[in-house]
């Protein structure tokens, strides 16, 4: 019997990517992200693992590219299991007063218009029992993260919207606090943190995957 069908986008590095390998055990994986190279490292630790993944090399910012994967994710398998969406722009971090236009621009683009595209379109793909995971950032700097920190409560805030619409009718979705790792992301929040404090990118994965049941 073939696995369920797992869909992660922003699967290149970090969290992302150690969910990808976590759940290749028990899911078919869709690894999805710009990072062609990236994808293909992914797709050999899943491999070793015995797994098997699909990559899609496209960038979350080109509509018809979802969408065209979707169709094609419908076509070969009719749905998707589950969907942890990862992907996520870190902007430079910096006062109120001197917030870039183009960083802005960005952010919104890539935190926020991206996901409101995304959940149509992947949507259909996602039955009643199926689950959908996002993640919530709460350990954001209150100085100089104006520009991050707006546009992932946005982010957020469709995610909790979404997930009030469905609770009567499913899909399952999920909000998860990951504990502080040390990821790219991080690093530009808190550039002289003690990394080696910080609980392995690997290990959160496994203490996701246990906590949310996956």
């Amino acid at each position: 019997m073939s696995k369920p069908v797992a869909l992660i986008t922003g699967a290149s590095r970090g969290l992302g990517a150690e969910l990808a390998k976590s759940l290749s055990s028990t899911y078919h994986i869709i690894a999805v992200a710009r990072t062609i190279g990236a994808l293909e490292e992914l797709d050999d630790q899943i491999k070793k693992r015995g797994g098997s993944s699909t990559l899609a090399p496209i960038d979350l910012i080109n509509t018809n590219a979802v969408a065209q994967l979707c169709r094609s994710i419908f076509d070969r398998w009719g749905k998707v299991r589950l969907w942890a969406h990862t992907a996520i722009h870190a902007a430079p971090l910096g006062p109120v007063i001197t917030m870039d236009s183009k960083d802005w621009e960005k952010s919104i683009t890539n935190n926020v218009t991206v996901l409101a595209k995304l959940i149509p379109m992947v949507s259909p793909l996602l039955q009643e029992d199926s689950k959908a995971i996002f993640f919530e950032d709460t350990t954001i700097m209150k100085k100089f993260s104006s520009v991050y920190g707006a546009t992932k409560a946005a982010q957020i805030q469709i995610v909790k919207t979404w997930q009030d619409e469905c609770k009567s009718t499913g899909p399952k979705i999920y909000i998860a606090q990951p504990n502080p790792m040390p990821t790219a992301v991080r690093a530009r929040f808190y550039p002289g943190e003690n990394r080696k404090e910080l609980q392995s990118i690997e290990k959160e994965a496994k203490r996701l995957v246990s906590l949310l049941k996956l």
